[in-house]
């Protein structure tokens, strides 16, 4: 008897340390390099153990057959990941927006890394994210995240079969929405920097003697700080509100 309570609890244990700590590898600020892996593995672990209690009546009895039990962990481990991957392509839209900023502003060229994403990007991408990453925690959003990934057994139970197709589409539709949020937090660039391209060619055509590269660009760049000044404030609630509420939805 004691041998199968534990065989039982070690399983379900297991089971959810699967789903965890597969979304901990993908969550916004919980995945980035900079953290330490064991930090990451113990906090999946510590995560596991406090939810186990609450979780454990769930799931059902360990399949006799190996390749059934394989099956359920992989269940999990794509649960995990799809959770994790949805608000990771949602925090996307900032770099997106970060990017399209530079391009219209002529800093696309300053590229630094940029420990979120994990990659070189440009400086108002990295800003950005890194701005995105520290409001999370500021708003207690990360508690929110992981009170998401615990309603998650209720939409997917363990050992049930997995809308893949449901899955696929959803993945789809958020990346069209991400980068359709970061468009338009970036559209006041994108307005003026148009807008000053326009005034700026048809200076050059009355001007043919200035040097429009020389003249423009300083002024460009300036502006384009300027308008970076006065909405960073409005995308950043913008990016918090859409951030929650996709977390919402996670949430019965």
């Amino acid at each position: 008897m004691l041998e199968e309570l534990l065989r039982l609890n070690l399983f379900a244990f297991f089971l959810i340390f699967a789903r965890v700590g597969t979304a901990l590898m993908f969550l916004p600020g919980f995945s980035v390099t900079y953290i330490s892996a064991r930090f990451r593995l113990a906090l999946a672990l510590a995560i596991s153990f406090v939810i186990f209690p609450v979780l454990a009546a769930r799931f059902p009895v360990p399949p006799n057959a190996l390749f059934d039990m394989a099956l359920m962990f992989v269940g999990e481990i794509i649960v995990g990941s799809f959770y994790g991957l949805i608000l990771r392509v949602l925090i996307s839209s900032l770099q997106t927006a970060g990017t399209i900023a530079s391009l219209a502003s002529s800093m696309a060229n300053a590229l630094v890394q940029d420990p979120i994403a994990e990659q070189q990007s440009s400086t108002m991408s990295g800003f950005l994210l890194t701005i995105g990453v520290v409001l999370i925690f500021v708003t207690d959003m990360h508690h929110l995240m992981l009170r998401a990934l615990l309603e998650t057994y209720a939409m997917f139970e363990p050992g049930q079969t997995l809308p893949f197709g449901d899955f696929a589409n959803t993945m789809g539709r958020q990346v069209a929405d991400s980068f359709a949020l970061g468009l338009q937090m970036a559209a006041p660039f994108v307005v003026i920097g148009l807008t000053y391209y326009i005034g700026l060619g048809l200076l050059g055509r009355l001007m043919p003697q200035l040097p429009v590269f020389f003249f423009g660009l300083p002024l460009q760049i300036t502006l384009q700080l300027f308008v970076f000044t006065i909405t960073l404030s409005g995308i950043m609630i913008v990016f918090v509100q859409t951030f929650e509420t996709k977390v919402y939805r996670f949430i019965p």
